[in-house]
């Protein structure tokens, strides 16, 4: 009841302090609110997560619709083909849609099946047609508008999506049968290296954060200090006096709990119009677990009791006034040098990470916590040694390093969240930088010789020869390899029913495209090759099979499997000429028949592919967004493929999306954490400002003095996170058996720490210049 009793009466002096109380009790609700507000956005990914799998999964073709057997026209069945496209960076997914039935299925979110010649689209992707930008998507879009896909159909508010309605879609043209939507949640599994990856992620954003609301309930420690002196005037012991202070640092997390909650509930009405890297949440997606949304409601008063309790007792509060770590004992270096090496020692006992062991979470969390917090308990002992050091200098810096020596642990805490914050950046990047190679693969592309890759099974009439000529016409394409392409077959029936009928492929071009696939040497129009890989005497032999020169070969891509193939024979000239098959700009090595199209025209083949390999010019503005229109002016379901040397690997790519989301949240914080204690700093220090002004001292003077008492922080906090963070780093990229490839990376997250302290001291300017008054010196 004692304590009650204590913290109840500590309250009531927060909540009836006046206007100075009142201050005070605001700039830690804020700064406790920002960081609850924080914690209940990541305490809400798990549900943001879940929610975008489950709409993903919703949409998705039903297993029982993709099983042949299963598919059957039906009055609900659809024909569609996939019309994904990009424009300016950004993917445009959508589906063109055939109705073979009275009533179809519609996709989640589709009120209405669209008719054809109209489409339904998502709200993002309908602003974007309308506006000036989207001009040229128009032109790739030209349907007419019918209707709006609902949330329940989209992953995200700034989703670009889109559903095409038609009449001529067919299954010979690319279209398949979908009977069903939705499919059952899949489990994925990570590999060891993105689990760590991702634990050591929530480390390095979290702990900021906890440090963040740790040094907002210490707000306001000067006044509340000299108020406790009038306490114990009046009769309280130093205990009593401990908890009515916990009592005021209570009262202000409460305040800030309901900050912090109620910024969260305004924030994420709007959170649907932040877009960052190409991703965005509905304002339904951001609900905290319960669990978690409980853990900081407890944790955050608790929290802010046992930090004041804690660091009340290294002040001495006596009835005629307050003295500091009292006598002259400084702050002690070993204990805050056993924190960071135990984290250390607890990681690397932990041993290295197996390939295809399972990883346990929480030493790995375990360790970087200690490491970081003991980063920043190092910081305040450092400052103190660093600043008692230094002397001399013009008046600016004189000012500032003696305002440091007198009282350096409020800016070191003020400094501690971006320390721990770059250190754990710092970490991070080198395990990326580390594990990067093993998650991108080399294609084998060369980007050089083609930049996109085109390709149509709608081959009708002479529809090769006009796509070809279509994209040469293009605006901005400087070349194109264009062929169409088949497989061929010995005709015939083989003697044994067990044996495979031998077949090879078919390439009809130009001499000047067949030079890029092979090196045929001389060619004119009606010439014929035939192509054998270079390494593969086997495949050779079995191209010969096929391939005999003065004999027929069957036109028919029964081979593939595609329907409506009729039977045809060409006979293969035989002056055809055997050469060595070269890799197009795909990577892959063209063998088999190699023809021009003087020799055999594409328009009488049955069946087969038209592929467009095609080379811009770079400088022309939207190059890429006018191959992309000629495309799908020439077939809807044209699919247009952007060729890269390496691709890297999808949830190695998510994770670091993640993290710049992330890390974008918890630098933002902690710029307002330096901000708002640089204010409260001011603020208490309003009388001695004006005493200065008054004697004479020019306003440059003070701000220059404002602008070196943050730097001289933060560029220790920033030399104590370079090193710290490197070692965690090499302790961790060492767990993953890896070499660590990049040690200078830290370069980029010292020039954010150096610009957080330019935007800090030009944003407590306007405050510092109002406190610079001669009625400053009044007092009552």
């Amino acid at each position: 009841m004692t304590w009650l009793r204590d913290l109840v009466l500590g309250i009531r002096f927060a909540a009836a302090g006046g206007r100075e109380g009142w201050a005070r009790t605001a700039l830690t609700a804020v700064g406790v609110g920002l960081g609850v507000a924080l914690l209940l956005v990541a305490s809400s990914v798990p549900h943001l997560l879940d929610e975008r799998s489950a709409r993903s999964d919703a949409r998705y073709e039903a297993t029982a619709s993709r099983n042949a057997d299963s598919a059957k026209k039906s009055d609900t069945s659809v024909l569609r083909i996939d019309a994904e496209t990009e424009y300016r960076g950004q993917t445009v997914g959508g589906f063109v849609m055939r109705a073979e039935g009275a009533h179809p299925l519609t996709p989640p979110g589709v009120a209405e099946f669209p008719a054809p010649g109209e489409m339904v689209v998502s709200p993002a992707l309908r602003e974007l047609l309308a506006s000036p930008e989207g001009k040229l998507l128009k032109e790739r879009l030209p349907y007419r508008i019918s209707g709006t896909i609902a949330d329940t159909g989209l992953l995200s508010p700034g989703e670009l999506y889109f559903y095409v309605g038609s009449d001529t879609l067919t299954q010979a043209a690319g279209g398949h049968r979908l009977t069903g939507y939705g499919v059952d949640p899949q489990d994925t599994t990570l590999s060891p290296v993105l689990v760590v990856l991702i634990i050591i992620i929530c480390v390095v954003l979290l702990v900021p954060v906890a440090i963040f609301i740790a040094t907002a309930v210490r707000f306001g420690g000067e006044r509340r200090d000299r108020r406790l002196a009038a306490l114990r005037l009046v009769g309280t012991d130093i205990r009593q006096t401990r908890r009515i202070a916990a009592g005021e640092a209570l009262f202000g997390s409460l305040v800030g709990l309901l900050v912090g909650g109620a910024l969260f509930l305004v924030g994420r009405r709007f959170v649907g119009a932040v877009e960052l890297w190409n991703h965005s949440a509905f304002p339904s997606d951001l609900a905290p677990a319960t669990w978690l949304a409980a853990l900081v409601v407890v944790a955050v008063p608790l929290s802010a009791v046992l930090v004041t309790l804690v660091a009340m007792r290294s002040v001495v509060i006596e009835p005629l006034g307050v003295v500091r770590h009292a006598g002259s004992r400084g702050r002690r270096l070993w204990w805050r040098l056993l924190v960071p090496a135990a984290g250390l020692a607890v990681l690397v006992s932990t041993g290295k990470v197996g390939q295809f062991e399972p990883v346990n979470p929480y030493p790995i969390a375990g360790g970087a916590v200690l490491v970081l917090f003991g980063l920043a308990l190092l910081l305040p002992w450092l400052v103190d040694a660093a600043v008692k050091r230094l002397r001399g200098g013009p008046l600016p810096w004189q000012l500032a390093i003696r305002r440091l020596q007198l009282n350096s642990g409020a800016a070191s805490r003020a400094v501690s969240g971006i320390t721990v914050a770059v250190a754990g950046a710092v970490a991070l990047q080198m395990m990326f930088a580390a594990v990067g190679d093993e998650f991108d693969e080399m294609t084998g592309q060369d980007p050089s010789r083609a930049q996109f890759h085109t390709f149509s099974e709608l081959v009708d009439g002479d529809a090769a020869a006009r796509t070809i000529e279509a994209f040469q016409a293009t605006k901005g394409v400087e070349a194109v390899i264009g062929t169409v392409e088949a497989y061929v077959l010995k005709p015939g029936k083989p003697k044994d029913p067990d044996d495979m009928q031998p077949v090879t492929s078919l390439t009809i071009g130009d001499c000047a495209t067949l030079r890029e696939l092979a090196d045929i040497g001389s060619c004119k129009d009606g010439d014929v090759f035939v192509a054998h890989p270079k390494d593969d005497k086997e495949q050779a032999d079995w191209i010969d099979q096929t391939a005999r020169k003065g004999k027929e070969v069957e036109l028919n891509s029964t081979y593939a499997d595609m329907p409506g193939a009729k039977s045809q024979l060409w006979t293969l000239p035989a002056d055809a000429r055997t050469v060595r098959a070269g890799l197009d700009p795909l990577g892959s090595e063209h063998w088999g028949i190699l023809a021009t199209v003087g020799a055999l025209d594409p328009r009488t083949l049955p069946s087969a592919q038209t592929i467009a390999q095609i080379r811009i010019d770079e400088s022309v503005p939207d190059a890429a967004e006018h191959v992309r229109n000629t495309a799908a002016r020439i077939d809807p379901g044209m699919r247009v493929a952007t060729l890269n040397s390496v691709t890297r690997d999808r949830q190695y790519a998510s994770v670091q999306t993640g993290l710049r989301l992330g890390a974008a949240a918890t630098l933002g914080l902690i710029a307002l954490s330096m901000l708002v204690n640089q204010l409260e700093q001011l603020r208490e220090r309003k009388r001695l400002l004006s005493v200065l002004v008054a004697f004479g001292t020019r306003r440059v003077t003070l701000a220059w003095s404002v602008l070196w008492q943050t730097a001289v922080p933060v560029v220790v906090g920033l030399l104590v996170a370079i090193v710290g963070g490197t070692g965690l780093g090499t302790v961790l990229t060492w767990m993953l058996d890896k070499p660590v490839t990049e040690w200078w990376l830290f370069l980029p997250l010292a020039g954010a720490g150096g610009g957080l302290i330019v935007a800090v001291t030009l944003l407590s300017l306007p405050l510092l210049w109002r406190l610079m008054r001669p009625d400053g010196l009044r007092t009552e």
